[in-house]
């Protein structure tokens, strides 16, 4: 991999070509290259159980949407390259053989290291690029929050505990997961 210089934004373009691809996460936030921590046990179990509810549900109702988890980019735009711990894509002309390039239909990251970074700056961008509904899932606070946004706007904000059913938007709350369930 090259050098990476702190000092300067990258392109999108500029990100594929420095980082390799590989099992190890970085992400390009504003034109920034941020290295994320190795998960911890209990977010792969979240982020594991995550992944296997939503395709059951998916392939079950023989839908059209696709889960993903990360290691796997999403680029929003030339600044932004994100890797969202688990992320749901329902148009499939996004997926190409290496990434999602566009915006997401449904995002889920668990907190771990910097959670302002969650909370935060991932909150802003996926809502300001139309993401239609983001969870964080925090396991120091064992619970979910979750939005859902129209065309950027914050429509619903609601928080549940780790042994409350969260309703999924995208899917009109058919599909409700319980994230004790997933531990």
């Amino acid at each position: 991999m090259a050098a990476i210089d702190m000092d300067r934004k990258y392109t999108a373009d500029e990100f594929f070509e420095i980082i390799p691809e590989t099992n190890e996460k970085y992400e390009l936030i504003d034109g920034e290259i941020v290295m994320q921590a190795a998960p911890s046990t209990i977010h792969q179990r979240i982020v594991g159980g995550l992944y296997s509810e939503f395709r059951s549900f998916i392939k079950g109702n023989k839908g059209k949407c696709e889960p993903f988890i990360s290691p796997y980019d999403v680029k929003l735009d030339d600044s932004n390259c994100l890797q969202p711990d688990f992320l749901v894509v329902c148009d499939p002309n996004k997926i190409d053989d290496k990434r999602c390039n566009g915006t997401p239909d449904f995002v889920a990251e668990v907190v771990s290291g910097d959670r302002s970074l969650d909370f935060n700056k991932k909150l802003g961008l996926y809502k300001s690029f139309g993401v239609k509904e983001y969870w964080i899932v925090d396991p120091r606070e064992e619970r979910t929050v979750t939005y859902v946004f129209d065309n950027g706007k914050v429509t619903d904000v609601s928080i549940y505990p780790f042994d409350a059913a969260v309703p999924v938007n995208i899917f009109g709350g058919a599909l409700q997961i319980t994230i004790d369930d997933l531990l």
